[in-house]
């Protein structure tokens, strides 16, 4: 619950910060990395948006957590469908929703008794951000379905 309000109260402390431009467009690219929450222990996820039309991005996330006696490695293809032009949303923010499918490796002790788990994931997503400059912004997302599921939170850098 602390980490919860710790994550809230920064969140809000960036929404304070100065104009920016949103969201990535067609030709554009950009990286997020941070962490993350989920049944499977905390995530440390990397990927990369590429703008494929004005409104919409494609691109893929790589994420790794363990849990006790367990890693999973995951590897995932993204789109994204952003709303700011439909719903008239400003431009330091970008709201969007879209699918992930992926790959796991999940390795574990051979003395780990647990649920074996699908290579494969499928995952909706929806997820927003905000951009305190012209380049950088907080990311926060949520979704569900497989060893992608549960909610991140990290950075978006602009290239």
């Amino acid at each position: 619950m602390r980490l919860r309000t710790f994550l809230m109260l920064s969140l809000s402390m960036l929404m304070l910060a100065a104009n920016a431009q949103s969201p990535v467009g067609k030709g554009g690219k950009q990286i997020n990395f941070g962490t993350g929450i989920s049944s499977w222990g905390v995530p440390l996820y990397f990927g990369m948006d590429f703008g494929v039309h004005q409104d919409i991005t494609a691109g893929f996330v790589v994420s790794a957590r363990s849990h006790p006696d367990v890693l999973v490695l995951g590897f995932a293809g993204v789109g994204n469908y952003h709303f700011n032009r439909i719903l008239e949303i400003p431009r330091e923010w970008d709201l969007y929703a879209g699918l992930s499918l992926g790959f796991f490796v999940w390795n574990w002790d051979s003395k780990y008794i647990g649920s074996k788990n699908s290579p494969l994931g499928l995952d909706l997503q929806v997820g927003g951000r905000y951009f305190w400059s012209d380049r950088w912004g907080v990311n926060l997302e949520l979704g569900g379905g497989s060893a992608m599921s549960g909610g991140r939170i990290g950075l978006t850098r602009k290239l």
